[in-house]
């Protein structure tokens, strides 16, 4: 049977009786032995996370998360048999342009809570009306709100697709598209599959673009940056993802079972990924951090988010189809993946090249300001 195209309106309520399991399983945790050193080259240290779960237990408030959340205008429907939950925001300025935004692991919509408002109505928030957008934030499937997904298949290329079916369904034969981390592969997709209506992309990474180990001693800084960088993710940080890329329903089953489990495998990203020194939240607050997870704790999301990686990383990284769209690039210096410009635009249309002096991996979160003032820098050129 073919999708029904109907968009229904969506409203975020999470029974009482969910978060008091949450609290209780918190309060039940058996906590491991562990060094006493605060160092984080294990994992998060046990005093450090015990805090950060007592506090998740005890302060956060998940109700007034939830009332943000619920001031945007969200929706679901269904597409090639998969639920996607969105938001989407309509602009009232009468020349802004169709804008989708799409997040990666460990994220979710809540990346771009910050950035929807100034981006629909850039006046109330201190800009140039003439860069407003309608905006689209989708939840990857197999995300938070989408659900879980309950078939193979799942990977980039069907998820651009999905993405192209979207904005169909929405009105939109014109449009223009961001992503950071899966949601930069997502976003090169989308403008390899639907290239007659998307006009331009801005992407935080290029990961067919990362310098291979010889670059580590290259008189190129850039191309030495990101050797450099890539060796670190090889050596010390990728282990989650060879978990999730061969293995998924592995962890699935501890991050499904126990919130600290999840708190752990998500604090350890925002750690070691963003433009922090000693704690995660000196770049992320822990309520947006908290709130993020909660998106995959209470949706049972952590296992259909992790078979993306077995689904698409095999080519994550590997030569890139050649893409004619126009792209921007804004680059962060903390992120795990830093790009070379040289190789990008073997098999990229590179319009924009931007580096910034701060901010890592969740830029949208870390530098919220630099992000949107790049992202209406870098689509100004392509406005009717």
């Amino acid at each position: 049977m073919a999708d029904a195209e109907e968009i229904d309106p969506f409203t975020l309520e999470v029974p009482d009786a969910a978060l008091h399991e949450l609290h209780r399983r918190i309060s039940d945790t058996r906590w491991p032995d562990s060094p006493s050193d605060a160092d984080w080259h294990l994992g998060p240290p046990l005093g450090y996370l015990r805090e950060l779960a007592e506090y998740w237990r005890d302060r956060y408030d998940w109700r007034a998360a939830e009332r943000r959340i619920n001031q945007f205008a969200q929706f679901s429907t269904r597409i090639d048999g998969q639920n996607v939950h969105f938001l989407h925001v309509r602009s009232a300025e009468p020349d802004a342009v169709p804008l989708i935004l799409t997040h990666g692991w460990p994220g979710s919509i809540v990346e771009y809570l910050e950035l929807v408002g100034p981006l629909a109505d850039p006046a109330a928030h201190g800009g140039d009306p003439a860069d407003a957008f309608h905006v689209v934030v989708p939840s990857i499937p197999g995300f938070g709100l989408s659900g879980v997904t309950h078939e193979p298949g799942w990977g980039v290329e069907r998820i651009a697709h999905a993405w192209a079916e979207l904005m169909r369904r929405l009105g939109y034969s014109r449009y223009l598209a961001h992503g950071n981390d899966w949601g930069s592969a997502i976003t090169r997709e989308l403008g390899l599959a639907d290239p007659s209506h998307v006009v331009a992309l801005h992407v935080l990474q290029v990961f067919s673009a990362i310098a291979g180990p010889s670059a580590a001693d290259s008189d190129d800084p850039e191309e030495r940056c990101s050797a450099v960088a890539a060796q670190r993710y090889r050596d010390e940080l990728g282990g989650y993802s060879a978990i999730q890329a061969t293995r998924p329903r592995l962890m699935a089953y501890a991050l499904n079972d126990s919130p600290v489990a999840q708190l752990a495998w998500v604090v350890d990203a925002f750690k070691n990924w963003t433009d922090s020194r000693d704690l995660p939240e000196e770049a992320v607050d822990r309520d947006t951090m908290l709130t993020n997870i909660m998106l995959y704790w209470l949706t049972g999301t952590a296992g259909s988010s992790a078979r993306l990686y077995q689904e698409s990383f095999g080519t994550f990284m590997a030569p890139a189809r050649p893409s004619t769209v126009p792209t921007a690039v804004a680059l962060f210096p903390r992120d795990i993946a830093l790009p070379v410009r040289r190789i990008a635009e073997q098999s990229n249309n590179i319009v924009r090249w931007t580096t910034y002096e701060r901010g890592g991996h969740f830029a949208s979160l870390e530098v919220p300001g630099l992000v949107l003032a790049d992202v209406r820098a870098a689509f100004r050129p392509f406005r009717p």
